[in-house]
């Protein structure tokens, strides 16, 4: 007479969707140094086939094989996941912010358009073109970039500025460098678009240090 089969038999033996199902959901990647990097690229992925209407935090989650939980752990909001998405590879905006308020207000303008331009500049232009065209599709988009951007780099410069015209300042400070950007590399305005970086900055800078520091002519 045959064994009975044990209910660990009948475990181990089951190969239904539901056990596999639940072995990938042990299996999904861990927060780590390399999560948030694989949630951008899937978030990259998923807003350029679906849209930022289409796609979502559980869209996301699965093309990153990650729990929508730590999607949101790394990203409060679908926009910030947007706008965080739209910024080149391996750049954190708030280490950004950091590395360039440590020299203070002194050069800042130099430094903060020669990192900007070197950053958007490296892949030729291609996230950033991307960044224009999202928020030129949509308010939407537009304000998720714009508040992101704006909270997580210019907030933090604006906090080394002398009262009462910091928001002021940096709004001034951020079209000048929208500005500039957009004609290098998405409208290619020559000679602007082949000029050397330095030359840029050398002709620029002045302009953002007097926004950030000095006279602004208001009463």
């Amino acid at each position: 007479m045959p064994p009975t089969p044990t209910s660990a038999d009948a475990g181990a033996g089951a190969d239904e969707p539901g056990a596999a199902a639940t072995a990938r959901r042990r299996g999904r990647r861990p927060a780590g140094e390399d999560t948030r990097g694989a949630i951008l690229a899937a978030a990259r992925e998923e807003f350029a086939d679906r849209g930022f209407d289409g796609a979502s935090i559980r869209s996301v989650a699965r093309r990153a094989d990650v729990d929508p939980g730590l999607v949101r752990h790394y990203f409060r909001t679908k926009s910030d996941l947007f706008a965080a998405g739209i910024v080149p590879t391996g750049i954190d905006p708030a280490v950004l912010a950091a590395g360039l308020a440590a020299g203070g207000v002194d050069g800042l303008g130099a430094r903060l358009l020669t990192t900007v331009l070197g950053i958007w500049g490296r892949d030729g232009g291609v996230a950033l073109r991307v960044a224009f065209a999202g928020m030129t599709a949509g308010e939407t988009q537009a304000e998720a970039l714009a508040g992101y951007v704006g909270r997580e780099v210019f907030g933090r410069v604006a906090q080394l500025l002398p009262p009462p015209d910091q928001q002021l300042r940096v709004s001034l400070v951020a079209s000048q460098v929208a500005g500039v950007l957009l004609a290098r590399h998405v409208l290619r305005l020559e000679p602007l678009a082949s000029m050397p970086v330095d030359d840029v900055v050398a002709l620029v800078a002045p302009t953002l240090d007097r926004y950030l520091t000095g006279s602004l002519g208001t009463t």
